[in-house]
């Protein structure tokens, strides 16, 4: 696509799947104004940058160095690029109506009397107190309002890397302007709503079921199962901040690519793994159990 520099006038091509990009010719920063389509909303809300580039470095280059089972040559590998990018969301909220059935324990306790051997070999008789559980079925139904899932629009970042560097403080939310995306990098969103929805909804409904643990009456529950369903479901484009830093290890290999959250600077990445230290750390706890086993084996004698 292209447009116009609003600086410059030069013309200024921009990828399909970005709403950002820089003038050739004098370097400023430009915002694609896109119409909306069904498969492709304009952002409604957003989120801004909190954490400076120079935090995020220092929490990126202190993770590597705390990666113990990573070779060396990781944990030694200099951390100095960094681009601040915002990442396409959708925010989904819904009515969570579900009908549950459980098993539910209720604690009692009672005093049995038995027989025993004391110290001098007689035999004797006591009492004790023990606690048993009465269990009932019960079932009902429960509805409750589930608000604040993220989940990706996009395709470059998965949803479990999104999730490891959640939660986003929602009291810094805002209503999108795309003046919020000059000089800074920016995706369109390349999930259609509709994919999105399914993958919110999975997320809600496993929320549904902690809810339901925790609205359980009585001391225990088991055989907790529900069928949920969803009202009122309301889905909006959100823009959300990511620093993604690559860590160049190995000319060999590709780099890894670490995520920090823009917002509260946590941290999520896949070390490569040091199959030599994971060995020797395993071989040193053998150690350490054989030797507790011995001394067991010695104070028994």
């Amino acid at each position: 696509m292209q447009l116009e520099c609003q600086s410059c006038g030069a013309r200024v091509e921009i990828e399909a799947d970005r709403r950002t990009g820089k003038c050739l010719y004098c370097g400023s920063p430009q915002v694609v104004d896109r119409p909306s389509t069904a498969d492709r909303p304009n952002p409604e809300l957003a989120i801004g940058f909190a954490l400076p580039p120079e935090k995020a470095l220092e929490v990126a280059r202190r993770w590597v160095k705390g990666a113990f089972f990573a070779p060396q040559s990781f944990r030694k590998a200099a951390v100095e690029e960094i681009r601040g990018l915002y990442v396409p969301t959708y925010l989904y909220s819904a009515i969570a109506h579900s009908q549950y059935s459980a098993q539910i324990g209720e604690n009692y306790t009672v005093t049995e009397t038995y027989t025993t051997t004391d110290s001098k070999g007689r035999t004797v008789t006591r009492t004790r107190t023990k606690t048993k559980t009465e269990w009932r079925s019960l079932q009902g139904l429960h509805s409750i309002y589930v608000s604040d899932h993220v989940v990706t629009a996009s395709r470059g970042i998965p949803n479990d890397e999104l999730e490891a560097i959640e939660p986003f403080d929602f009291r810094d939310l805002r209503r999108f302007d795309p003046i919020l995306l000059s000089g800074w990098g920016a995706e369109e969103p390349s999930y259609a709503p509709a994919q999105c929805v399914e993958l919110a909804r999975g997320e809600a409904a496993a929320q549904v079921g902690r809810m339901l643990g925790g609205f359980m009456p009585g001391d225990s529950h088991r055989s907790l199962q529900h069928s949920t369903r969803f009202d009122g479901e309301d889905l909006r484009l959100a823009m959300m901040p990511v620093w993604v830093l690559p860590v160049r290890y190995d000319p060999e290999k590709p780099p890894v690519r670490l995520l920090v959250n823009g917002q509260t600077g946590k941290i999520t990445g896949k070390p490569p793994k040091s199959w030599l230290k994971i060995t020797v750390a395993i071989l040193l706890a053998l150690a350490v159990v054989a030797g507790v086993v011995l001394l067991a084996l010695e104070a028994s004698r």
